[in-house]
């Protein structure tokens, strides 16, 4: 039914438009797919276009949030982050593939995108490549463990997608309280917690 395959769509757009680490989008698509018996490759290509749509609004909005709860000095440093990664071309592209196919959330990468103004069609050809190969492999795993043991409510709360939330956690806290001018141009690890406006 399509409603099905709308409700995956939803829910990948809704786990990727948030901008906290919350569980990655291929556990909804797992889910629905398991739950009704969908075509795998239409929830992987589904859920992957909803999952870039959120992270797309995220971008969009995010610099508007950053701008009434970070300081100034705060939103300068993220920028100046961002225009140095755009200064490294095809390297920047290369890295946004690999973080994709990593099992680690990507919120942190389109929260720094999105507050240093970075456009998200720089980063969204790339974020495809590496969210599509990575959620199909997950899903098609997904599937087969799902067709093979029990209890997939106890994996969801497995160490890894624990870990996998404190790492996301982790990362959001390198990006906001790292003073990235610093630590970039005169080589000077600082963090800075007065960050609030």
């Amino acid at each position: 039914m399509w409603w099905q395959y709308l409700l995956v769509f939803i829910g990948s757009l809704f786990f990727d438009v948030v901008p906290v680490p919350f569980p990655p989008a291929f556990t909804i698509m797992i889910f629905l797919q398991i739950l009704f018996d969908l075509n795998i490759w239409l929830v992987i290509t589904i859920g992957v276009v909803g999952s870039i749509l959120g992270r797309y609004i995220l971008t969009l909005y995010i610099p508007l949030l950053a701008g009434r709860i970070f300081k100034q000095s705060k939103t300068e440093d993220v920028e100046f982050l961002g225009k140095k990664m755009k200064e490294k071309g095809w390297k920047s592209q290369v890295l946004i593939i690999a973080y994709s196919l990593l099992p680690l959330p990507t919120t942190p990468l389109f929260l720094a995108a999105g507050m240093a103004k970075i456009k998200p069609l720089y980063i969204i050809p790339a974020f495809f490549i590496g969210k599509f190969t990575s959620d199909a492999i997950t899903v098609n795993i997904g599937k087969y463990a799902a067709e093979h043991t029990h209890g997939i409510l106890e994996e969801a709360l497995s160490w890894k997608t624990i870990a996998s939330l404190l790492v996301g956690l982790f990362l959001i806290c390198l990006l906001l309280f790292v003073d990235w001018r610093s630590l970039i141009q005169k080589k000077k690890f600082q963090m800075k917690f007065m960050i609030w406006k």
